[in-house]
């Protein structure tokens, strides 16, 4: 149990490192350290299928990773080109150079189309695998079924954020160029993955692995919104980032709840939750309905400001990624009326409602829910201006970034 701890500490240190590093090569070093405790964590201390769902998720990770460093390498090269070898020095005399974000970002717009193109393919593609999105989806299944509750809250939580958050503060600023050249391509991969990621969800048996591919729809909707390029839809990106880490992190662990007292995920198992454990049946309607995209809930305001720059320059785009919703809404409540509210099985007699440890965790998360769909200002009012550098990147002369498709949308 105690190794268990540290791997969950070792990893939530990788995990700050990646958000709060603006030095590339620092920014790879905790990219790195979040992949072996994870790794670690699922091989030893997760379901029957552990090893496998293991190396499948270092493997994964480490593919895209190898090509990140070259990126990484590539850049620093090129800002040696630039500057003649020579480093620059900051306010207090300290050296800084290559491997620097905020030297990098002002070089960006000085390196050619072709290399900006190889460079975004390098970050995107390590980024696109923790997203993760499709075809590069493969793993998350896998992992989320075989992980322990904890590493499937956290995987959820903060891991699935890494790629969004790669994508918005390295790939997209670092290679403009870039993005705009694969922009196309970034959002049919995204509208694929939220189309494909709900169909699969439909024929799910284990709950588990029902909320897993539903991770895999939602996280399209950020990557949609980050290439389509407009206000709306870059704060609904991170929104939506921020609102999953909350409501996918509770199913998990409403799931690992009952799973712990009936040590099994068919669904077909489960039924009448609502008669035996009634607070946690209503924890777990806040966060279904969250899923959903009820108003008034976290889950709504991302995807809402997603349609609504998606609108903005393609009513067809929009109007494919809204058909999800409905899927969406069919395949959360045909799970939900099996779970909560079916006939109560002889199997699930004489279980406790919750523990005060577990209210703990899930009430958190639930009142966290409620108070960004009600309240999303502060939000907002922290995306502004980092929304606006990344806007300004991915739109060139003032040509949007989807003026492509008015040759063969209406």
């Amino acid at each position: 149990l105690r190794e268990y701890h540290i791997m969950l500490l070792v990893l939530q240190t990788g995990t700050l490192g990646v958000f709060c590093a603006l030095d590339l090569f620092t920014f790879y070093i905790f990219w790195e350290l979040v992949l072996i405790p994870m790794a670690i964590i699922i091989g030893i201390w997760g379901s029957d299928n552990r090893v496998y769902a293991a190396v499948k998720f270092f493997l994964y990770t480490l593919a895209g990773s190898v090509l990140m460093l070259v990126g990484i390498i590539a850049l620093y090269f090129a800002h040696q080109n630039l500057t003649g070898g020579a480093f620059m020095t900051s306010a207090n005399g300290v050296p800084y150079g290559g491997f620097d974000w905020m030297v990098l970002l002002k070089d960006a717009p000085q390196f050619d189309r072709t290399f900006q193109d190889l460079i975004f393919l390098a970050f995107a593609a390590a980024f696109a695998i923790k997203v993760p999105l499709f075809p590069l989806h493969t793993w998350l299944p896998d992992a989320h079924v075989q992980a322990p509750t904890a590493g499937s809250v956290v995987l959820a939580g903060t891991l699935l954020k890494l790629g969004g958050y790669g994508l918005l503060r390295f790939a997209v600023p670092l290679a403009p160029q870039g993005a705009r050249d694969f922009a196309p391509l970034m959002i049919a991969l995204a509208l694929i993955a939220i189309i494909y990621g709900a169909l699969v969800t439909l024929m799910q048996t284990d709950l588990k692995k029902l909320v897993a591919y539903s991770s895999v729809s939602h996280m399209g909707f950020v990557v949609l919104g980050i290439f389509i390029g407009t206000q709306q839809s870059v704060d609904g990106a991170v929104l939506q980032m921020v609102s999953h880490g909350l409501l996918t992190g509770g199913l998990f662990f409403c799931v690992g709840i009952v799973y712990e007292r009936l040590h099994s995920r068919e669904i077909a198992a489960m039924g009448g939750m609502a008669l035996r454990m009634p607070i946690y049946a209503g924890l777990f309607t806040v966060l279904m309905l969250g899923s959903v995209g009820l108003p008034g809930l976290s889950g709504f305001i991302g995807e809402f400001l997603v349609f609504i720059g998606t609108f903005g320059k393609s009513p067809w785009l929009a109007a494919i990624a809204s058909v999800v919703i409905i899927i969406s809404a069919f395949y959360l409540m045909w799970m939900f009326q099996r779970v909560v509210w079916g006939p109560a099985k002889p199997s699930s007699a004489g279980f406790p409602d919750l523990h005060p440890w577990e209210s703990v965790g899930l009430v958190t998360l639930v009142l966290l829910a409620v108070a960004m769909g009600v309240y999303a200002a502060p939000l907002f009012n922290v995306l502004q201006k980092p929304d606006a550098t990344l806007i300004t990147a991915l739109t060139t002369n003032g040509t949007e970034l989807l003026a492509w498709m008015r040759h063969f949308l209406p």
